[in-house]
């Protein structure tokens, strides 16, 4: 019997350290060290920024939706992107990518999917020309719903980044 623990504990310590180099190739993490997105960090935050506040004018870009549980950009929502990467190498301004998901799921989860939804969006953005210290990103999970109904038409609603333009 001990010999059979023995390597099921082996396993499992040898699927997860796998797991674990798995996810530091990615290079798409936030912690206290800094926010990265494909080794480029994202710029300090400007005082008094606040993607609800004044200071900052959302609804000019139309929100970029997920599917269920991804954080990748679909083919369908990528002319979205293309569009706001277009008008971001006109002006000066810093945007917020600001990443939301529907009622599903624990608040730790959906905080940690609506970043990597608004990392997402960064990362294209980057990838098409944009500079990464114009671009900042927050999460704010399940909050804030754009349909407080229930249901999978809710939910598709819900699950989107928006973005807002720091005046």
């Amino acid at each position: 019997m001990a010999p059979i623990l023995r390597n099921l504990t082996i396993c499992s310590l040898a699927l997860a350290l796998g797991a674990c180099a798995h996810n530091s190739k990615n290079k798409q993490y936030a912690g206290v060290d800094g926010d990265f997105v494909l080794g480029t960090p994202l710029p300090d935050r400007i005082e008094g920024a606040n993607f609800f506040g004044s200071s900052v004018t959302r609804n000019q870009y139309p929100p970029i939706y997920f599917g269920f549980d991804s954080y990748s950009v679909s083919q369908e929502e990528m002319p979205k992107v293309k569009s706001l990467a277009q008008a971001m190498k006109g002006f000066p301004n810093t945007v917020i990518i600001a990443g939301f998901t529907d009622e599903r799921g624990t608040e730790e989860y959906n905080r940690g999917l609506g970043e990597r939804r608004a990392q997402a969006v960064r990362s294209a953005l980057i990838g098409m020309g944009v500079d990464g210290a114009k671009i900042q990103t927050v999460s704010f999970g399940k909050e804030m719903p754009a349909d407080s109904g229930s249901g999978d038409a809710a939910w598709a609603k819900n699950r989107r980044t928006e973005t807002g333009v720091v005046k």
